[in-house]
């Protein structure tokens, strides 16, 4: 398997700190890629999107396999520590309290993807020309377009459109959406922050995607785009592109970190 990776994350251009975290890590035979959004004030937030990458990323370091079902549980499994360990942290500590974060977490391998997902960050792709969000928002909004009472574009400019119904630390116990799917060469997979999502529509998303720029100078136009709608958020980005499929890695396709 040969990949094309970049990633990047911004304060934005109101908060005074970034409370995402991300992670990228890949070579020969799988990549795992996390993008977590904290929340719960004044350092709060950090703490627990740093933890929650680093646990998920700790947890999965030895997954080598993604294509098997005991990928599909290990990635639950990496969520759900995740959440044991900031939701007892907050317990313990008072300046913690009412701190979670969301968590999207890409695997790949073996000519397939496994995605482990919280909260109102998000995962897309773009495939042969169609772009579609693989993952779904665990937010008001989205419950609210699920029940036919808001159109998305109605949710997407609702006074509640950063309202999560579920996050990874908030409770004593969360489930995590598992996704699966299989890799194609020439995928272009993103994985982002809502400080992105929010600020740049899906179809300028798709552009630049289809730009045909290197995914380091995608991640930097998406960031610079997001700044220039007025950077609400903290905007994190990372673009996997799917050079070349192997059912079982062999080797001899190095992955790339690109600049």
């Amino acid at each position: 398997m040969q990949l094309s990776v970049a990633a990047g994350t911004d304060v934005g251009r109101i908060r005074a700190g970034n409370e995402d975290s991300l992670y990228a890590d890949a070579d020969q035979e799988r990549g795992l890629f996390i993008v977590a959004d904290g929340m719960g004030g004044h350092a709060a937030g950090e703490v627990a999107s740093e933890m929650a990458v680093q646990i998920v990323a700790r947890e999965l370091t030895d997954v080598r396999e993604p294509a098997t079902t005991g990928a599909r549980q290990r990635m639950a499994e990496a969520l759900k520590s995740a959440n044991r360990a900031i939701y007892e942290r907050t317990i313990q500590e008072a300046d913690k309290q009412g701190m979670g974060t969301t968590a999207s977490c890409l695997l790949m391998g073996q000519g397939c993807y496994v995605i482990g997902h919280i909260g109102d960050s998000r995962v897309y792709r773009l495939r042969d020309g169609i772009f579609s969000q693989i993952t779904k928002d665990h937010s008001y909004v989205q419950e609210q377009v699920d029940a036919g009472f808001l159109t998305p574009e109605q949710a997407r400019y609702h006074p509640y459109s950063n309202v999560i119904t579920r996050c990874v630390g908030a409770n004593a116990a969360v489930e995590a959406d598992v996704l699966t799917g299989e890799l194609q060469a020439g995928d272009l997979y993103l994985v982002a922050s809502d400080g992105l999502t929010g600020m740049v529509e899906d179809p300028q998303l798709k552009k630049i995607l289809e730009s045909k720029q290197t995914p380091g100078r995608m991640v930097d136009t998406m960031i610079t785009e997001a700044n220039r709608r007025g950077g609400l958020d903290n905007i994190t980005a990372i673009v996997v592109q799917v050079v070349k499929v192997t059912g079982v890695a062999t080797g001899e396709m190095p992955a790339i970190l690109a600049p």
